[in-house]
This record gives C-alpha cells, sequence and structure tokens, in this order.
C-alpha cells in the first residue's frame, strides 16, 4: 500500500507540476521557499518561516527570511543560498519535470540546497542523491522555462 501512495504521489505532483508554472523558481503566494528563509537551512539546520519584513525579490519571486543579517547574506550570494533547480523537486528534475516542494523534505550537499515533493520521495532521493544531481543539472537548463 505505502508504493501505491509514493507513486500516486509522484504522478499528483507531476499533475501539479503540469498546472503550475513557467517560472525558474517555485512560488506559492509570490513567495519563494515558501516563505521560508533559505539561509536559515546552512545556519540553523532547519526550515524556519521568513517574515514579510526581511523579503528581498530575485528572479520575479519574494524571498523572506527570519532577520536583516540573513537577507544580507542571501543578497551578497543568492546563488549559495538559494535552493538547486529553482526550489523544485530535485528528484523530480532528475526524471525530467518540474514538481512542487515540502519544505521540510530538504537536503545540503556539498553547500547546496535541495528540496523534495515530500518525506518519502526524499527517502528515493537519498538513495540515488548522485545520480539524480547528475540527472537533474542535466535536465534544469531544458526544463526550468517550461511549465
Amino acid at each position: 500500500m505505502k508504493k501505491k501512495s509514493f507513486f500516486l504521489a509522484l504522478i499528483m505532483g507531476a499533475c501539479f507540476s503540469t498546472i503550475a508554472q513557467k517560472s525558474e523558481v517555485f512560488i506559492v503566494d509570490g513567495k519563494a521557499v515558501k516563505g521560508f528563509d533559505p539561509v536559515a537551512y546552512f545556519t540553523k539546520g532547519k526550515p524556519v518561516q521568513g517574515s514579510p519584513k526581511f523579503a528581498y525579490s530575485w528572479h520575479e519571486a519574494s524571498w523572506q527570511f527570519v532577520s536583516e543579517e540573513n537577507l544580507q547574506m542571501f543578497r551578497k550570494n543568492p546563488e549559495k543560498y538559494a535552493p538547486q533547480y529553482g526550489g523544485y523537486c530535485a528528484y523530480g528534475l532528475s526524471n525530467g519535470h518540474k514538481a512542487p516542494t515540502d519544505t521540510d523534505a530538504w537536503t545540503i550537499r556539498d553547500g547546496k540546497l535541495y528540496l523534495n515533493y515530500n518525506k518519502d520521495v526524499q527517502k528515493v532521493w537519498n538513495q540515488k542523491q548522485s545520480e539524480c544531481i547528475l540527472k537533474a543539472d542535466k535536465n534544469w537548463p531544458s526544463v526550468k522555462a517550461k511549465g
């Protein structure tokens, strides 16, 4: 039954991504990373909700932070802190499509932040990260502007 749920989640993710966005960044209500602070994944080791008080516009999305310090860290080097593949599911990208992400399903590997659709997908991603990253890196240039 668990496998059935997993594959249903993947199919739903693919459907949502098709309906969803042509944006290079996964955006929910105008916010990247659903309003969570991308710098906090690195500095606090966990997802932390950002504040509109500390917002920065980058790649047509509002990025929110917990502090002015985190905002400035991001502003100086957004590529260092922004999730890979615009915040879309890294596993989905390895399979050639965009999918939404869960801010609790994340990994930092080699200094880069990766998000996944959910924790079940993250388990599969964790088993073959290197392979998935190679595939996603190859797919991203052609997929990022597509819906």
